[in-house]
């Protein structure tokens, strides 16, 4: 008998080939609780992009023994109730660096630059902003990470090639030493990246201890001339106190991907603003890295209804139960 695989959401063809003939595959009618729950039945792996995949789902499903995630972030899915019930959830941590890592050095050079707003300036004829003298150089400039995992690592290998800018950083998880090779240099207390940083780039896991940290406190420790760049959990910045903060010039601007909720509501302030460069959290879903989490996220689940353990597991406590 095949083996039934539930896509939660639409993944690249590519992903779904993966899966050969012993495997039956079928998309979700919809990504919605009450949908999946109805359709988990019989399932013995899932694949999952964004879409919650709740306590609920675990406890409905009668025959599942791994969830893929479409991508690194796993707090859309209830990683506890899945570890209790023996389900191994795997995810694709090497993805998406990459294109996360461009991203972020695309916005810092857009915001240093000016670039949406001369954009704009150019196409309504105000040829003038011209000699506004808005533009910085970034050159020397000291970049501050929250967090040098995968992707920080390679913000900070790229940020000094391309930018010839200092990078420092703060990552209780990381030694010195490791930070070092590199080119980091590693600070004492997370207030020091707010202080010291010329552009403030996040790069942490959403967990009870990141939500909501950088908030007006925080923001009111960077310089004026600050750039603040989050690409990783919108709930890890409080969008009021950062709205705020550009409203009134505690900073000068900041290019964000990621929200909370998600999508915004389109009657949120940050829409307003001028000294913001907004995208839909799209850092990681360009046509290569689509490819990768998809085909990552099925030879995950693939892995372990062969009876192999995956590469990329992220309740390895599973394993011992």
């Amino acid at each position: 008998m095949k083996q039934k695989v539930l896509i939660v959401q639409p993944i690249h063809e590519q992903g779904v080939r993966v899966f050969d003939e012993r495997f039956e595959v079928r998309t979700a009618s919809d990504p919605s609780v009450a949908t999946v729950i109805k359709e988990i039945e019989g399932v013995a792996g899932v694949i999952v992009r964004t879409a919650p995949f709740t306590r609920e789902i675990i406890e409905a499903a009668d025959s599942l023994k791994v969830i893929g995630r479409h991508g690194v972030g796993v707090d859309n899915i209830d990683v506890r109730a899945a570890t209790e019930k023996g389900i191994v959830v795997v995810n694709t941590p090497n993805a998406n660096a990459t294109s996360v890592a461009e991203h972020t050095l695309t916005a810092i050079g857009a915001l240093a630059k000016r670039t949406v707003g001369y954009d704009r300036a150019t196409r309504e004829g105000r040829w003038e902003i011209r000699n506004s003298y808005k533009a910085v150089d970034l050159d020397g400039k000291i970049l501050g990470l929250v967090g040098i995992g995968r992707i920080g690592s390679m913000v900070a290998r790229r940020a000094a090639a391309a930018y010839n800018m200092k990078v420092i950083a703060f990552d209780p998880y990381i030694k010195p030493e490791t930070a070092s090779q590199t080119g980091v240099s590693l600070v004492a207390q997370i207030d020091d990246v707010f202080r010291q940083a010329d552009v403030v780039s996040l790069h942490t896991p959403l967990t009870p201890e990141t939500r909501g940290f950088v908030n007006e406190k925080k923001l009111r420790l960077m310089k004026p001339t600050a750039f603040l760049v989050n690409l990783s959990r919108g709930e890890v910045v409080d969008e009021k106190a950062l709205c705020t903060a550009l409203k009134s010039g505690v900073i000068a601007a900041a290019a964000i991907d990621v929200y909370d909720p998600e999508p915004p509501l389109m009657d949120n302030p940050l829409f307003e603003l001028e000294n913001i460069l907004l995208s839909p959290h799209s850092a990681a879903l360009t046509q290569e890295c689509v490819i990768r989490m998809a085909t990552g996220a099925a030879e995950g689940v693939v892995e372990l209804l062969s009876g192999r353990r995956p590469q990329f597991v992220v309740n390895p406590d599973v394993f011992k139960r």
